[in-house]
């Protein structure tokens, strides 16, 4: 098929790459413009620019596809259908209505739960079992739009939000090209209207580990925010991010360490997995607390 591909991250980029060992034509790759990034605040070009580009594959980054001329440049690849995740633009209905069969998104949960940014920290975070991926067809809501194909997956109790991530972008790239290879044959099924959640966007605030919280809500938060923007604690003066971690039994004051990298909770204890120090990469905790143990108390 004659696909236009739009997406920015390094989730989109699998996507991308399984469209094109396929041997689908990808028309031209849409992604959002280079930001500045680094220490020299130069412009970066995304993840699946920078793909495409060593694909040879046409590449735009509009900052709009409001106007007009956006719209008829969009229209004029005389797609057969778009391809969307991750992109970071909302679609207006002119961009929907121009290819033959509509646009197409990879979403990274089991709608209609977890609409919106963060699907994948919301579902760590509130405790779910199982997240997934919907191929869905797009409309002009938030993620409303029938589901073509779904896949589901369970969510362990240590994995983080960069375990799913790569799980569900491999799902979300083998499930689209199934999608497309089926799409005669597929039924889309409307979302129902019980169940819907909404992923809001994960804000730096939620980070700060609260320790006088159960040790089930704080290793969900630890394992949630997984690697960016990262749970963190103050150890005696040192900010510690805590990248993995597991809830368990323990006694002890909120705060207090009550083993090697066991920290108490107000219900439980938190075994502490990997950690990152400060100016250091992240590492198992047995490795990073070698010759500097954590103080007897986390604040």
């Amino acid at each position: 098929m004659r696909i236009v591909f739009m997406g920015t991250p390094d989730f989109s980029v699998v996507a991308l790459d399984a469209l094109v060992r396929a041997g689908h034509d990808i028309a031209c790759v849409y992604t959002q413009p280079p930001r500045p990034a680094g220490r020299g605040k130069k412009p970066r070009p995304s993840a699946v620019q920078a793909r495409a580009e060593a694909l040879g594959l046409s590449v735009r980054h509009p900052v709009s596809l409001r106007n007009e001329a956006a719209q008829a440049e969009f229209a004029a690849l005389n797609a057969d259908i778009a391809v969307v995740v991750a992109y970071g633009l909302i679609l207006p209905q002119a961009v929907l209505d121009a290819p033959k069969h509509g646009c197409l998104n990879i979403h990274a949960s089991l709608l209609p739960r977890w609409r919106g940014a963060a699907p994948i920290q919301r579902a760590i975070m509130e405790g779910d079992n199982e997240t997934g991926v919907c191929i869905m067809q797009m409309e002009a809501g938030l993620d409303t739009g029938p589901v073509l194909l779904r896949e589901t997956t369970p969510i362990g109790a240590t994995d983080t939000a960069s375990d799913l991530h790569d799980e569900l972008a491999r799902m979300g790239g083998r499930l689209v090209v199934e999608t497309l290879r089926r799409l005669d044959e597929l039924r889309p099924e409307p979302q129902p209207e019980r169940g819907v959640t909404y992923a809001t966007k994960i804000d730096k605030a939620e980070a700060r580990i609260d320790w006088t919280r159960t040790a089930a809500h704080v290793a969900r938060q630890v394992n949630a925010l997984s690697p960016f923007p990262g749970a963190w604690c103050m150890a005696k003066g040192e900010r510690l991010k805590i990248l993995r971690a597991a809830s368990g039994p323990g006694e002890g004051a909120p705060g207090a360490r009550i083993g090697p990298a066991t920290v108490a909770c107000a219900d439980g204890a938190v075994e502490l997995l990997e950690i990152q120090r400060e100016g250091r990469k992240p590492m198992p905790a047995d490795e990073a607390l070698r010759g500097k143990a954590l103080p007897d108390r986390l604040g």
